[in-house]
């Protein structure tokens, strides 16, 4: 029997899901390998041209990268918004006479919610905030990976650097939100479902860039971006946490051991997230001063203010996106 719409609609979500997974995890490292294979064939001049190219490019992902709008638009990302699904959701304007630095939390795996959200345009960022152009933070090693790098820049994403936020901020003229997942890899080794623990309390150098920039700063919070994988979690001060740990501050990110379904079915274990709905709810900006050096006393001032506007979007939303009143969110 042919198969229904409902049949065709369900394996193009799980395909762009797929590819995404894909792309995320092997892109780069597949791409270096053809690379370093065709070095050694007749086909070597394309690894020296595109070693050249690299050369030649190497500052573009930190001043401001080479976004493809016709990319953010591709219909793919709407299938992978409906696979989970995931949903934008907005409490207050964002002015265009302004830059920003949007805290994304939590991590989880594979930030789901934020890469959605803010690179394929998919739930209507454009819409929600007109005039403000997105922009996603994350590893600098990303970027000197081949073809990678360029995937990653046609979206919209940059290196988590002060070199590349910093132009961004104050080179790229206004409306440019600049989302940043502050927990980072060290988050992504506690997150598990039900899980609402953040890595913040010590992470205040986006609070100072933002400072330095005058770029006011906007909690966002992903409900459900844990939900999406299962990992195991070792405890604290057992040797394979020591061992992630480590290859955290050597690498910049954690060999986390995780689990989700397979392609066959739900039931399955493989390594695409689960389709568990995603609410990211941005929340009210905290107006910030420009103070080209800011004092350790001003930056903890502003940092503790953004953690009170978090708290705030958190205990405001909830109950409406699958947490009970008694949940409650960990700043460690």
């Amino acid at each position: 029997p042919w198969p229904s719409q409902r049949d065709v609609r369900s394996w193009l979500q799980l395909l762009s899901v797929l590819q995404w997974v894909l792309s995320f995890l092997l892109l780069g490292t597949v791409s270096l390998l053809v690379l370093i294979y065709l070095v050694f064939t007749s086909l070597w001049p394309i690894s020296a041209l595109y070693l050249a190219w690299i050369i030649f490019d190497w500052d573009t992902p930190e001043r401001g990268g080479r976004r493809l709008p016709c990319l953010r638009r591709w219909t793919v990302w709407k299938h992978f918004r409906d696979y989970f699904p995931v949903k934008l959701v907005k409490t207050h304007d964002l002015s265009p006479s302004h830059n920003y630095i949007i805290g994304s939390h939590p991590h989880g795996i594979l930030c789901v919610g934020a890469f959605c959200n803010f690179i394929t345009g998919s739930t209507g960022f454009g819409d929600l905030f007109p005039g403000i152009r997105p922009f996603l933070a994350t590893l600098a090693g990303n970027f000197r990976l081949p073809i990678f790098r360029e995937y990653l820049m046609s979206g919209g994403l940059c290196p988590v650097t002060r070199r590349a936020i910093g132009y961004l901020l104050s080179q790229n003229g206004t409306g440019n939100a600049v989302a940043i997942v502050v927990g980072g890899a060290a988050e992504s080794l506690s997150c598990s479902p039900g899980v609402t623990t953040l890595i913040l309390r010590q992470r205040k150098g986006f609070v100072r860039l933002a400072l330095q920039h005058g770029a006011h700063l906007v909690p966002s919070f992903s409900f459900g971006e844990n939900d999406l994988f299962r990992q195991v979690v070792f405890e604290e001060g057992s040797w394979m946490r020591s061992i992630q740990q480590r290859f955290q501050k050597m690498m910049g990110f954690a060999p986390c051991v995780f689990y989700g379904r397979g392609l066959t079915s739900g039931s399955s274990r493989g390594f695409l997230p689960y389709a568990r709905p995603i609410t990211t709810v941005v929340g009210e900006p905290v107006t910030v001063p420009k103070v080209e050096n800011p004092s350790s006393e001003t930056v903890d001032r502003y940092h503790e203010m953004y953690v009170r506007s978090l708290l705030k979007l958190f205990e405001d939303n909830k109950t409406k996106y699958g947490l009970s009143e008694k949940d409650q969110l960990q700043i460690l």
